[in-house]
């Protein structure tokens, strides 16, 4: 697989647009970026499955901050990290799925690996980063596609290799994000004479959960554990909540095949297949000369469902869909085994960068700058989390509280004090009226219409 080499006029001239220049900010820090593909909370720091085996994440989450509740701006790819890259949220674009290209409708956007390329950076990517179908050329300088893994001859549980699962008779060097990862470990060998912004985009555990036989034997059937769910979970469920969750589609195939613990033992195998390379990743920069001044950002583009809400995958505005695993390591600022139970965004990363980095300040910016936390996980925090999915549907999460209103004027609302796995919806009792009422004032106020789609396969 060769490097691609992308360079575009647009990207040269971008330095114009800002007033301070490079020399004038003396960037302090070097920057890796991290990106994992549909991991929810099923890993060591968030404790969402027992047993789950994830030293690497665990060691960058005792050295940095761990977020708690953290969200995404969108439960999908493409605009989650559209979104997250861009600093403008779903509602404002219009790029809601993942068939709407975002760079038709965000022709002016300075994306993040943009902004720090032009503020002196040496900027590279590899791997998942934006949506494969729409990557953005001209946010990188230098780019490594995601190549092909290794499938089995025949997809053995769904006939046809997508939402599927099995162990593959190949070596972790034969995988596409062991080479994605691989190229990172390369460039910490390397000598820099700028400051960097490097991201590593790994696959797994997108489906299809095909990853090395050693992993799944790290989990026997025997020892698998379903998610805590309730019967006729849908019932006090808006339709258009129902229609989102689709109970007739993956979950009837899941149930009805006896197949719900051999995915759950699929997406285990693969969350540590992930872990591993992150291994990699993490050793190669702490034996660097690069590890006292670069700054980690290792965060999921969205959660995803294995069975709650009779629901499977990611396309949702519930906690399992939008909760989002999310570490920050600063060197020098953030202390150890710091955990802030604060409600943040993934659209806060950007200006939290540009903060850290002695950027200059971006006013289209949607998100809010976490240093705070950083320095303090404990501060005062006003921000509720905002989690958009389609047109007019969207989630507002505070440190109590989910409260979910569609565009039908629909609503849920689930008191994660007492409710954490959101089983009792409490939006038609009037007695938390008031609370649905503060809580929808963290709505987005603009909701752009769709932006144009496109034929699009993949998840």
């Amino acid at each position: 697989m060769k490097i691609k080499y992308t360079i575009t006029l647009g990207l040269a001239l971008i330095p114009a647009l800002f007033s301070k220049t490079f020399a004038q900010t003396k960037p302090k820090y070097n920057v890796l970026f991290v990106a994992v593909d549909d991991m929810n909370d099923w890993i060591g720091p968030f404790s969402g499955y027992k047993g789950i085996k994830t030293p690497n994440i665990d060691k960058l989450a005792r050295k940095g901050v761990v977020f708690k509740k953290a969200y995404c701006a969108a439960p999908a790819c493409n605009p989650s990290r559209a979104s997250l890259l861009t600093g403008i949220r779903p509602s404002t674009s219009g790029v809601y799925h993942n068939n709407q290209p975002w760079r038709p409708v965000l022709q002016d956007a300075v994306t993040l690996p943009q902004y720090f390329t032009a503020n002196g950076y040496e900027v590279k990517g590899a791997g998942k980063i934006f949506h494969n179908s729409f990557n953005d050329a001209a946010s990188w300088p230098v780019y490594f596609d995601v190549p092909r893994s290794p499938e089995p001859p025949k997809a053995p549980v769904n006939g046809f290799a997508h939402f599927d699962w099995s162990p593959v008779d190949v070596k972790d060097e034969d995988m596409g994000d062991y080479k994605v990862v691989n190229q990172g470990i390369d460039y910490f060998g390397k000598k820099h004479d700028r400051p960097f912004f490097l991201a590593i985009g790994l696959t797994r555990p997108h489906l299809p959960w095909y990853v090395p036989q050693k992993y799944y034997d790290q989990y026997p059937l025997s020892s698998i554990q379903l998610p805590k769910v309730t019967a006729n979970d849908l019932a006090d469920v808006p339709p258009a909540g129902v229609k989102i969750a689709k109970p007739q589609g993956d979950h009837k195939f899941i149930t009805e095949h006896k197949q719900w613990e051999k995915a759950v033992q699929g997406y285990l195998a693969s969350i540590t297949f992930a872990d591993t390379q992150i291994g990699g990743l993490l050793d190669a920069l702490e034996k660097s000369e690069y590890a006292k001044n670069t700054i980690i950002v290792f965060f999921g583009d969205h959660g995803w469902h294995l069975g709650e809400k009779e629901h499977w995958r990611k396309f949702a505005l519930w906690e399992e869909a939008s909760r989002v695993p999310f570490i920050v390591y600063v060197p020098g600022l953030s202390k150890e085994n710091s955990v802030s139970e604060r409600t943040v965004n993934l659209l806060d990363i950007y200006p939290t960068l540009a903060e850290l980095c002695n950027l200059p300040a971006k006013k289209e910016l949607e998100g809010n700058s976490i240093v705070p936390l950083l320095k303090n996980p404990a501060a005062a925090w006003e921000f509720p989390s905002v989690t958009t999915h389609g047109f007019g549907n969207h989630a507002v999460r505070s440190e109590k509280w989910r409260y979910i209103r569609y565009n039908d004027g629909s609503e849920e609302l689930y008191d994660h004090d007492n409710d954490p796995q959101e089983f009792t919806n409490l939006a038609k009792d009037q007695k938390y009226a008031a609370e649905k009422r503060k809580l929808a004032k963290s709505l987005p106020q603009v909701n752009k219409k769709d932006a144009p789609t496109v034929k699009e396969g993949k998840e």
